[in-house]
């Protein structure tokens, strides 16, 4: 099944029609009782999942910056060398973030195309009406998820050009001045996560909503 579905998205993505691809990839899992509205969960899901990966990977990122600036002797490369592979999962985390938010994206809209097209297609008007309203309803619920997602993901480049600008720095200058000249630094860090959270605690609370609405 997954080769036949590479297949069938590499065959489409010859044409370069994105849209096309997508609809081609769900369509056929529905083939399979896979139904878009199940995978479009599962995604968000997902989603959600990424996010919480996420907060406690930047959380411990802030905790090594802390000990850094903490350092009260021993090896400074040796937590030198912990803040760099921090920075470095903490790239990992936001990638998958934002890989896990297009997927999410790329079924929805599908969906939604979907659910568009076949309105046309129901010849009961009263029937026909109470769809539409259900469609926008449902476009209403998930552009405030996906604008909530979104906001995580503008969040956390800040977070990541701090932590890289400071791991740079601190290559090249491990000794105890330079330690102490990056308190200021760390206090901007931590507003940045703190603000980084309360975005993900607030797409967190939007997924479950969206959840429940598409399972209501």
């Amino acid at each position: 099944m997954k080769l036949f579905a590479a297949i069938l998205v590499a065959t489409f993505a010859i044409s370069g029609c994105k849209s096309t691809v997508q609809d081609a990839y769900f369509n056929m899992w529905e083939k399979v009782g896979v139904e878009k509205r199940d995978i479009l969960v599962d995604r968000v899901e997902d989603a959600q999942d990424s996010q919480k990966e996420a907060q406690e990977q930047f959380s411990s990122a802030l905790e090594e910056f802390s000990a850094l600036i903490n350092f009260k002797g021993g090896e400074l490369e040796d937590v030198y060398n912990e803040l760099n592979d921090q920075f470095l999962a903490s790239q990992t985390s936001a990638a998958s973030v934002s890989d896990r938010i297009n997927k999410v994206e790329s079924v929805a809209d599908s969906l939604f195309r979907e659910w568009e097209s076949e309105l046309t297609q129901i010849s009961n008007a009263n029937l026909r009406r109470d769809s539409q309203r259900k469609l926008i309803d449902t476009q209403r619920k998930y552009n405030n998820l996906l604008r909530s997602m979104r906001n995580v993901e503008d969040s956390m480049p800040p977070v990541l050009q701090a932590l890289q600008d400071n791991v740079l720095y601190l290559k090249h200058n491990l000794n105890a001045n330079a330690i102490g000249s990056l308190q200021g630094e760390f206090n901007e860090i931590k507003s940045d996560v703190s603000v980084l959270i309360k975005e993900m605690n607030a797409a967190i609370k939007e997924s479950d909503e969206f959840i429940a609405s598409i399972r209501g």
